[in-house]
């Protein structure tokens, strides 16, 4: 996964709407009165927030089927040539180059790059622990740091929440005759991720552990927003192999910090994990990145996928 190529920004998702889609209400006047606003979404947290925004007013399809790895997404001819007849493009820059380089070349204007309606930050293999989220509690500097700057911003429900915001704008401004439900839509979505953020604040307080090991390091936000220290085996990329060095790193972290868990995930293989947790005593268990839902999700939406990777990392981490 290219992740140099994201950018952080500092901007906020209320002041960057405008700048982010040159739909107007002229394009939306163009559909007929009933007619569904034709939204196309790079892969699942993206689709999520396009189908609980839009609601009746939209028909979202998915560049990414479930099952499929995002990072190695290859699109169809079909694909690339639907995305000129979208009426609205939600997608992550970063996350799929196969993606950013068909909008690229499409020069749509009514695409949305959720990684313009939040801060991004750059996380290495290992994060959380200061407020920085580079510092990890034993001081080590790890391989990864600097890889560029991390695009997993839905992970953390506040960073999602502010993403969210920014899209139901967006939506406002492309079809504003439906500009009420989306503003209601909205608001009860992040009402929601309130209450999760909420959740996972509460659960994770105290707790016997602040470390935890993953495959592949997707949960920098997370750690960083509820003051815990991700050990990534890999970097952010899923398919990077980790270092011999790496892995002996891994198992005196493991010692010193007391971790109990080596977490794997649903869309990739579990063969790194339980080759480290096999050769330190830990166990396994899924932390699920959300990548993709499928009939092997502890959940069938966002919100139950991650309420179930808050209650693997409360058993992991011996949350009080």
């Amino acid at each position: 996964m290219n992740v140099s190529r994201l950018i952080p920004t500092t901007a906020v998702a209320g002041a960057v709407v405008l700048g982010l889609t040159a739909c107007s209400a002229s394009d939306a006047a163009d559909h007929k009165n009933g007619d569904k606003l034709n939204v196309v979404a790079s892969f699942y947290p993206m689709q999520f927030l396009a189908e609980q925004i839009g609601g009746k007013h939209v028909s979202v399809t998915t560049l990414t089927k479930p099952g499929v790895e995002p990072h190695d997404l290859e699109l169809t001819p079909r694909q690339i040539g639907g995305l000129g007849d979208a009426d609205y493009i939600l997608y992550l820059k970063g996350i799929q180059p196969a993606v950013d380089d068909a909008i690229k070349l499409s020069e749509s204007t009514h695409s949305v790059d959720a990684a313009k309606l939040t801060t991004l930050e750059d996380h290495g293999t290992e994060t959380g622990g200061d407020e920085h989220g580079h510092e990890d509690e034993h001081g080590h500097e790890h391989e990864g740091e600097g890889a560029g700057a991390d695009p997993h911003i839905w992970l953390d429900p506040v960073k999602y929440a502010e993403v969210a915001k920014g899209v139901g704008a967006s939506l406002e401004k492309t079809d504003p005759g439906h500009a009420a439900d989306y503003r209601k839509n909205t608001d009860a979505l992040v009402k929601r991720l309130d209450t999760l953020n909420t959740a996972y604040e509460t659960g994770l307080r105290n707790t016997a552990t602040k470390t935890f090991v993953t495959t592949h390091s997707a949960f920098g936000y997370l750690a960083e927003r509820y003051g815990l220290v991700q050990e990534g085996i890999a970097g952010i990329d899923p398919e990077a192999e980790p270092s011999p060095a790496r892995i002996q790193e891994i198992h005196t972290i493991a010692e010193k910090s007391k971790a109990t868990t080596v977490f794997f995930e649903t869309l990739a293989s579990d063969k790194t994990a339980k080759t480290v947790a096999a050769d330190t005593g830990l166990r396994t268990d899924v932390l699920d990145p959300l990548e993709g839902i499928t009939d092997k999700s502890k959940g069938d939406n966002y919100f139950e996928v991650m309420q179930s990777n808050l209650a693997a990392l409360q058993k992991a981490l011996g949350a009080k």
